[in-house]
């Protein structure tokens, strides 16, 4: 199972490509041609903080997957007030990045998103602090 991840608007790492490869292959159905791999931290909360929820949707194009988007979630508000909401959103689709204070040509993430993605394989494959669900 291949990930298309060359020639994308981000530097989507092989890394990456081949872990999510990986785990898709262990959950594959061979009628599904969508993907949506959530990631949680079950400790996450508003009060006690802990490792932001990721969301990566692909979607089966012939003989390979591409990546639909990767989102970044995070609680704001406190207590009962608290929601959980978009932190990052790198949409390749789109061709948008959206971060707290808007949404941006999807280029604007050159800088951050080597440093997202470093930062979540390691919260994912090192300290495995996610359950992974596939829907």
């Amino acid at each position: 199972m291949r990930i298309q991840y060359e020639g994308l608007a981000l530097p989507v790492s092989s890394h990456l490509a081949e872990a999510i490869s990986t785990l898709l292959a262990s959950y594959q159905q061979s009628n599904e041609n969508t993907a949506i791999l959530n990631f949680r931290d079950p400790s996450y909360s508003a009060d006690k903080g802990g490792y932001h929820p990721v969301e990566i949707r692909l979607e089966k194009w012939g003989s390979q997957w591409k990546l639909c988007y990767i989102t970044d979630f995070r609680f704001v508000g406190a207590g009962l007030d608290s929601e959980l909401v978009k932190d990052l959103d790198f949409d390749f689709q789109a061709g948008t990045f959206q971060d707290t204070t808007g949404y941006y040509p999807i280029e604007t993430a050159l800088m951050i998103y080597p440093i997202w993605e470093e930062n979540f394989l390691t919260y994912w494959q090192q300290m495995s602090v996610y359950e992974v669900e596939l829907s």
